[in-house]
């Protein structure tokens, strides 16, 4: 039992011990000499003096202890948390002389091991860095290839949960609720039945490179995507780990139904027109055909297919090969394509994404200029994109003649490019028309392209790929409590507020949070909402977080942004830097959304009391000086800033703590719980 108390704890124990002791032997000493006098008026004398000799026996013994605690027993804590902190935290700040001089050569001998043993560790990790750099070179280009690889590419364990996702499938999937993370469950974003059939007949198959082809829902369903499964073979124990690909053919098989539906129509429309006049010719003579009573039909024919045509051509585009292509690449290509013919190009392009093919936008609007520098003397030219009523209007201007409609339209008929499409048809595969401004100092040609879905969205698809391989050889504990740290989610945030009291109306104007996947921080999952609070935000809380009434005016409200992170943090244990206060202001919706933060808590104050004691000072900026971590001036007191802070702080006392041997949630937990004297603990609920 002694063992589970710490050195301070003892070593009071051990003083309190001594004067019970020194308090026994005075009063077993008097009553000695009580007896040998055996004059009964001494007995009044001795009790005084044994009470007098009692209380300055006490504070004899208290003022030793006090000192033996705050020279030696204190500072032997804190060497022994510093040393703690080295070992398992990476922490290279140097040992205070002035809190351990009186601790002799101890100190001395402490502070030389730490450096030793962080130049035995620099050493060993300049030797691997330098075996390693060529696997690192190695592993970047492999993620440059796969984060521009067009399909969607999820790597997912047995048990569903994605291990490995590009920027392709982040933007794919990107329409679910949930943002797409680590360590989530893919059915969280795709539709369950499709992926579990897949997914079991690769695991019925006797080939171990088979390939299951299928079709699914993307998020909300309002994506068909096209996937192909593949097991991803032995992977750290999981065999049934699996690769999929994704591929978005919404579009795809919009244009094949609207194709099926127009030659349906074809069929149904000109089938009868055309069965009477075989009847009026079978009943007529040849002179009659062309009369009245045929000439209705005749009519009819003609507005119906004038009616097919027209829906042909809204069609046609369909099949082309187009992708979304950003404004700024398009207007590279056509200055790299001038350059060569020696002609100058200013360029003046919105951040925007067009859907069209690239190749045939670039090839006309050269074939357009090479005509207008044959016949116009033209000189300066420019082209501008921008977005104009749901579509980008492509403009090519320049100093010099106008072009009259009738030249454009002879330069759209011819071809672009040798053995090529006209102009015309490349404009009509667009669904885009040509037309001539003319103008007195600048001439023009505009051609109104479609957006890309990209742009529809606000979204572009990111170059990268996010990963952490180890989740393949994760084991699941049925108990929170067995659960070893590292294999756990978390999601560390921070709330910034009008004030500091929920209970009286202040309410949340930013939350921010950051995800850790077994003991890594994700730079690329990040939760950040500013919020409208619905109420004037103080300048005293303005003057330390940076959030203004401007700033929030159409942010979304703390209804909506609880309920969002709610959905950030699903499955994952909360992490906050005195918790209770963030807590309060998610907690205190719950019942209105109708939801419950379920989520296990841990709080950094706690674990820093846990890790380096309960007499040490546990703000974040304590924290983050005795830690190493560095928080920039301008993130501070930022909701994002500060759960960076707190992450990688806790990151660094989850490595301490598991120095104690604390490994497992609940082995830390029951830690925590004896300090909850600083900080109420929140997880009373959660842990069984």
């Amino acid at each position: 039992m002694l063992t589970r108390i710490s050195l301070r704890g003892r070593i009071l124990l051990f003083f309190v011990a001594l004067a019970a002791g020194a308090l026994a032997a005075l009063a077993v000493g008097m009553w000695f000499g009580y007896h040998r006098a055996g004059s009964p008026d001494m007995l009044t004398a001795f009790i005084q003096s044994a009470i007098a000799a009692g209380f300055l026996i006490l504070a004899i013994v208290t003022w030793i202890w006090f000192l033996f605690d705050t020279h030696l027993a204190r500072p032997i804590a804190r060497v022994a948390s510093a040393m703690r902190a080295r070992a398992h935290a990476n922490v290279a700040h140097d040992f205070r002389e002035e809190e351990a001089r009186y601790l002799g050569e101890l100190a001395e001998a402490a502070s030389a091991t730490a450096a030793t043993l962080a130049q035995t560790r620099g050493a060993l990790a300049e030797q691997v860095q330098r075996e390693t750099t060529r696997l690192s070179s190695d592993k970047s280009k492999l993620e440059q290839l796969l984060a521009d690889v067009p399909p969607a590419v999820l790597l997912c364990t047995g048990r569903h949960h994605i291990v490995f996702y590009n920027g392709v499938a982040q933007h794919l999937l990107s329409g679910s609720s949930r943002p797409v993370c680590l360590d989530r469950n893919v059915f969280d974003y795709l539709s369950e039945g499709p992926i579990r059939t897949a997914h079991h007949r690769l695991l019925e198959s006797a080939e171990p490179d088979a390939i299951v082809e299928f079709l699914c829902l993307g998020p909300c369903g309002r994506r068909r995507l096209a996937g192909r499964m593949r097991l991803a073979g032995d992977n750290g124990g999981d065999q049934a780990a699996y690769v999929m690909t994704l591929r978005d053919v919404t579009t795809e098989v919009a244009a094949h139904a609207g194709r099926d539906a127009l030659l349906g129509d074809v069929f149904a429309l000109v089938r009868p027109i055309v069965s009477e006049l075989r009847r009026l010719a079978g009943a007529h003579d040849l002179d009659m055909i062309a009369g009245d009573e045929v000439s209705p039909p005749l009519r009819r024919l003609e507005t119906n297919l004038a009616e097919l045509e027209t829906r042909f051509e809204r069609l046609r585009s369909d099949g082309w090969p187009m992708a979304a292509e950003h404004a700024r690449e398009i207007a590279r290509l056509l200055q790299r394509e001038l350059d060569r013919r020696t002609r100058s190009l200013d360029i003046d392009v919105a951040d925007i994404a067009l859907r069209c093919n690239a190749f045939d936008i670039v090839s006309l609007m050269a074939h357009l200029i090479d005509r207008i520098s044959e016949t116009k003397e033209a000189a300066d030219y420019r082209l501008s994109v921008a977005p104009v009523e749901g579509a980008a209007e492509v403009a090519l201007s320049w100093q010099g003649g106008s072009v009259c409609p009738d030249e454009l339209k002879t330069w759209l008929d011819e071809p672009v490019f040798e053995s090529g499409a006209t102009g015309e048809a490349i404009l009509l595969a667009h669904g885009a028309a040509a037309l001539a401004v003319r103008a007195d100092e600048a001439p023009s040609i505009s051609i109104r392209l479609q957006l890309s879905e990209q742009h529809a969205h606000g979204a572009d698809v990111s170059r990268h790929v996010v990963y952490n391989f180890e989740l393949l050889s994760r084991i699941h504990d049925e108990k929170l409590a067995d659960a070893r740290l590292d294999a756990l989610t978390y999601v560390v945030f921070d709330t910034e507020t009008t004030g500091l009291l929920p209970e009286q109306g202040d309410e949340m104007v930013q939350i921010a949070a950051v995800r850790i996947v077994n003991g890594k921080r994700i730079g690329s999952e990040v939760f950040n909402l500013l919020i409208n609070p619905g109420r004037a935000i103080p300048r005293s809380a303005t003057a330390i977080h940076g959030v203004t009434d401007a700033m929030v005016l159409d942010a979304v409200s703390v209804r909506e942004a609880v309920r969002q992170f709610h959905l950030f943090a699903e499955g994952a244990v909360l992490v906050a830097h005195n918790a209770p206060f963030d807590m309060e202001f998610l907690t205190r919706r719950e019942r209105e959304l109708g939801l419950r933060f379920v989520n296990p808590i841990l709080d950094t104050v706690l674990l820093s009391a846990s890790a380096f004691g309960r007499a040490e000072t546990h703000t974040l900026d304590a924290l983050a000086d005795r830690l190493g971590v560095r928080i920039e001036q301008r993130d501070r007191h930022t909701a994002l800033g500060d759960a960076i802070a707190t992450a990688d702080i806790f990151i660094k006392l989850k490595d301490m703590l598991a120095g104690q041997g604390l490994v497992r949630f609940g082995d830390v937990l029951t830690k925590l719980r004896s300090h909850q004297r600083l900080v109420r603990d929140l997880n009373d609920r959660h842990v069984r």
